[in-house]
């Protein structure tokens, strides 16, 4: 399996690697405790807020091999200037050990004033704290910081410098911004020059967001209402392979942890006993993120229960809940961790959300206690004091954003939920920025790491626009949707962006980035990014029915990654590599097994939306749906094998004529127009890209027909990982990625043709083999669905060359 993100981080953080990886964001009691040092009188007070992104990456020496180098970089004013102080962000595991500040009017030092000398004994380490020296009125031109011992970087052999910014201030003015930069020769490293002076981030460097000002009136709010809304129930499945995948997530929850290893930090929080050891009680999953185990149990078992009757799973759920209300707090406070280390790593954000979900969705799935649980947490959590440095003090306490959204969608939901994002999440920069197409607001989000995670904020946004009716959040969201979509999405549907490393717009990386300091490649393509695209489009379906675009999305997502990335029962995968070998499958309650698990409890509910008037048909899978309109009860049953047959029909149970409206999706993958049949006989035709409605008084078993206009189509690749001389392209049939079994670098040759969009015309379907094509042309190579690879050595995207036949 290639490493994941946080799997590098848990190994990494305290070797110190914080140069490459999030800085761990410790108690304050850390820094208190220090004596070497009277490092307190040197902090400011202020947090510098962390980010990846290239733009406002740190600067970073060469690496040396021992901690005692020399290295040094100076700001040249430009002129002589009064300075008040000198301010030095710092990078985790970057910032020197030992190191004094100078100011002069010579650049090479031969006459300096020595603001900071820290050279005599080893410097705490500040964290995300940032140093000022008060410099007492001197004057100068030049700016020199000189590091004498570095700090451990990777490994025992790799040391060095790193600085997230440094500031001059005169007056109150950062005047070293944009001032050119130079360094020792030895260990200076120019490519990063300019990081040093660059210009602030849009919302500052800092931690603190409190904006009170974008807190809206209730009174003034004018709610959209979605046009659409998700069956929470009343939809059955019927043989095909969401049914499956629903079976095996099934064995998956319940094979994968114990009600007490879900409960076992709850009850270490609360001072109660644990009965039993903790599994993998020291992998980052569970020891970072206490409490998120638990809610990806309750995400997957609490959207199975809505559909299926799964006695087991109800026990369980129940008793997870139970024990969570055991170890509740007075204040209302059922996190898994103290409320005092809320900033550690990932859990202001990310598992205060899976933990949010997954007790919205037992509520939905009849729990009494879930909401009432949530209700006393957020009435605490709206009103604690840490809301003001979370969003950028917490590993990805952007996420921070859904939960609250989510909330106020609830049965108990309040405007405060909603007011709570406006003030300490809502980022004006980023709205206005999102709205005008600018692609850097997604690959060099300046807070955080540019990530499919972003699209959690999407999500929440969305809701926002939903909760006050303000159409900046709509305008804002539909240009997220056309920069994901237009720039950071692979064919297929997976998600083109990873975390920590750079990927700039329509780069589409297909073998991943190599970490800086060793360890298996970044891949693109994970799970939880298709689970929260699917999500945001699902949201703007109900929003805009008629953009069949939306629903496409949503079909290439579950078809591409979540089917593509489960293991039968036996685990989920990471990331949905398009060439190669696929990851092993795990059961570690990491982020995409929680978020996968999520999306395949939920399947039914992407089948059919249900609108005021009928009934939209969204995907085609065979299943039953019962629903009820002005009081009358429907049922409708799709009878398909797809998508290994074209074949669609809905029959009507009813007990007497209704009349409603049926809209088919004509998707946009279909080759040419479709046909609709009523009871055997042709109604009306729908173009690709639209819903065919037909709107009558229906009987009992009524039928309507159809066959799905699917065929083969090539794209060509356009990403960076271009071979000289050759082209690649991928292969789909209608939604279905095809992927070329037999090797990473499948060659296939055009015969007697001109053109590459020939090749579909040589694959012949294998007999017996639904969605499995040869080509006599190039034997050896089998395409087959990219769902269905398992052990195979395979690529999506196959060089295709035109040659004469031989």
């Amino acid at each position: 399996m290639s490493i994941s993100r946080r799997r590098f981080l848990r190994t990494t953080t305290c070797a110190g690697v914080g140069i490459a990886v999030r800085q761990p964001v410790l108690p304050d009691s850390l820094l208190a405790s220090v004596s070497d040092w009277d490092i307190q009188s040197d902090l400011t007070g202020e947090r510098v807020a962390y980010t990846p992104a290239t733009w406002y990456r740190p600067y970073r020496s060469k690496i040396a091999s021992a901690a005692d180098l020399r290295t040094w970089v100076q700001v040249d004013l430009g002129s002589t200037k009064p300075i008040d102080t000198i301010k030095l962000y710092p990078v985790y595991q970057g910032f020197p050990v030992r190191f004094k500040v100078e100011i002069s009017d010579d650049p090479s030092l031969a006459s300096a004033r020595k603001i900071a000398d820290r050279t005599q004994d080893d410097y705490p380490n500040p964290i995300d704290q940032v140093v000022g020296f008060r410099t007492e009125g001197v004057r100068g031109r030049y700016v020199r910081l000189t590091v004498t011992r570095a700090r451990l970087l990777w490994r025992a052999d790799i040391y060095g410098f790193a600085l997230r910014k440094l500031e001059v201030i005169s007056r109150g003015k950062d005047i070293a911004e944009r001032c050119p930069v130079t360094a020792d020769t030895t260990f200076g490293n120019p490519s990063d020059f300019a990081q040093l002076t660059r210009p602030p981030r849009p919302m500052g460097e800092c931690v603190v967001t409190d904006h009170p000002e974008n807190v809206s009136d209730p009174l003034t709010w004018r709610p959209v209402a979605y046009r659409l809304n998700a069956p929470l129930s009343g939809v059955s499945l019927q043989g095909g392979v969401f049914e499956t995948a629903m079976e095996n997530n099934i064995q998956y929850l319940l094979e994968s942890f114990s009600v007490d290893d879900l409960l076992n930090e709850f009850r270490n929080r609360a001072g109660k006993p644990n009965p039993s050891p903790l599994k993998d009680s020291r992998s980052f999953w569970i020891y970072d993120l206490p409490g998120s185990n638990a809610g990806r149990f309750l995400m997957g078992a609490g959207n199975t229960l809505r559909w299926i009757q799964h006695e087991e799973l109800r026990l369980r759920l129940n008793a997870v809940i139970d024990g969570i209300e055991e170890c509740r707090q007075p204040d209302g406070h059922i996190m898994a961790f103290p409320e005092d280390t809320i900033f550690v790593s990932e859990r202001g954000g990310y598992t205060c959300a899976w933990l949010t979900h997954g007790l919205i969705e037992a509520g939905y799935a009849g729990n009494p206690k879930a909401f009432q649980l949530l209700r006393g947490y957020y009435d605490w959590f709206n009103k604690c004091p840490y809301l003001p440095e979370l969003m950028r003090r917490a590993g990805q306490g952007i996420q921070g954003m859904i939960a609250n959204a989510r909330m106020y969608f609830t049965p108990v939901g309040k405007p405060e939920d909603i007011q709570l994002v406006q003030r300490y999440f809502q980022e004006n920069y980023w709205l206005d920025g999102l709205a005008k197409r600018e692609e850097a607001m997604v690959w060099q989000y300046p807070y955080d790491r540019p990530h499919c995670y972003l699209l959690t904020d999407f999500e929440a946004y969305l809701d926002l626009y939903r909760a006050t009716g303000d159409k900046r959040y709509l305008d804002a969201m539909l240009g997220g949707w056309n920069l994901f979509h237009d720039q950071w999405e692979h064919v297929g549907g997976t998600i083109a962006i990873v975390e920590e490393e750079e990927d700039p717009p329509k780069s589409y990386r297909l073998h991943g980035v190599p970490r800086m300091y060793g360890g298996d490649a970044v891949q693109t393509g994970e799970l939880c990014g298709s689970v929260f695209w699917t999500l945001f489009n699902q949201r703007l379906h109900y929003l805009d029915p008629e953009r069949e675009a939306y629903v496409t999305e949503i079909e290439k997502s579950i078809y591409n990654a979540a089917l593509a990335n489960q293991d039968a029962s036996r685990g989920i995968i990471y990331h949905a590599k398009l060439l190669g070998t696929k990851e092993e499958s795990t059961r570690i309650n990491s982020c995409c097994e929680g978020q996968g698990t999520r999306l395949y409890s939920s399947l039914p509910e992407h089948i059919y939306s249900i609108a005021s008037d009928g009934l939209y048909v969204d995907l085609f899978e065979p299943s039953t749906i019962r629903w009820s309109q002005a009081g009358d009860p429907l049922e409708l049953t799709m009878a398909t094998k797809f998508p290994f047959d074209p074949e669609v029909e809905l029959h009507f149970s009813l007990a007497g004529p209704v009349r409603t409206k049926i809209r088919v999706r004509v998707p946009s993958w279909a080759a040419k127009e479709m046909q609709i049949h009523i009871n055997g006989v042709g109604t009306s035709v729908g173009k690709p890209g639209t819903y065919v409605t037909s709107d009558r008084q229906w009987s009992d078993r009524d039928t309507i027909s159809f066959t799905l206009p699917i065929e083969l189509r090539i794209t060509r690749y356009t990403g960076v990982e271009q071979i000289a001389g050759h082209q690649r392209y991928a292969v789909e049939y209608g939604p279905i990625l095809l992927a070329a079994a037999g090797s990473e670098e499948a060659t296939l040759r055009v015969v007697n043709a001109k053109r590459h969009e020939d090749i579909p015309g040589q694959l012949q379907p294998k007999p017996n083999r639904p969605l499995h094509f040869s080509d006599p042309q190039n034997p050896g190579i089998e395409f087959m669905p990219y769902c269905q690879v398992s052990m195979e050595t395979f690529t999506c995207f196959p060089v295709i060359d035109i040659g004469a036949e031989a």
